[in-house]
């Protein structure tokens, strides 16, 4: 049977492509299932050596199912943003456009404190990066503090999907003209968002 969903232009499995999504836009939602009930926390998550690593409160009731290979699902959140016809210069009707990651994995439980504690200055750095205006020392007595309070895993990555709904099947123009807007869009939004939630 011919498989009409998801439209073939939208996905992209190209593996650089999903990578990149993933070092541009870290924050992911991890989700796990206990008695058919999902477990969901959204946290930052790094890549590295071909697998995902992250750090998770050991109060979070989803630690507990971080661990023995079990399954994980993994989303990762690119630009995204609604597209008028009204930037087209053909005919079209209103849609939304995004880019999305899929995965999913097994996760286990990395114990060990040094690991830990090497994961977190190396997750650091990478967040700091490109200015590094912020170092964590290896030395800082509040980093030390919180180890036992926090637990490490790793997540080796099984199937990858990419979703990059970017209006690929349209006119040259109109996928320039869309691609103008989802810059546009984002840029305006988040102001205009944190404008209005975080009045002063």
């Amino acid at each position: 049977m011919f498989l009409k969903y998801p439209p073939k232009h939208h996905q992209d499995n190209d593996r650089n492509h999903i990578i990149e999504v993933i070092k541009t836009y870290p924050l992911a939602t991890i989700i796990s299932v206990k008695n058919n009930e999902p477990l969901i926390t959204h946290l930052p998550l790094i890549f590295k050596d071909d697998k995902l690593v992250g750090h998770i409160d050991i109060y979070n009731p989803q630690t507990q199912l971080l661990k023995d290979n079990n399954n994980i699902t993994i989303l990762f959140y690119g630009p995204q943003c609604y597209i008028s016809p009204s930037i087209y210069t053909t005919p079209q009707l209103p849609t939304w456009n995004y880019i999305r990651v899929h995965l999913k994995g097994k996760v286990n439980a990395i114990e060990s404190t040094e690991a830990l504690k090497a994961s977190l200055i190396s997750m650091t750095e990478f967040l700091e990066a490109p200015d590094h205006k912020y170092t964590l020392e290896a030395n800082n007595h509040r980093l030390d503090a919180n180890l036992n309070y926090i637990k490490l895993f790793e997540i080796t990555i099984d199937t990858w999907e990419g979703k990059f709904k970017l209006s690929q099947d349209k006119h040259p123009k109109d996928i320039e003209n869309a691609r103008a807007e989802l810059v546009r869009a984002n840029q305006e939004s988040i102001k205009v968002f944190l404008d209005g939630v975080l009045k002063p």
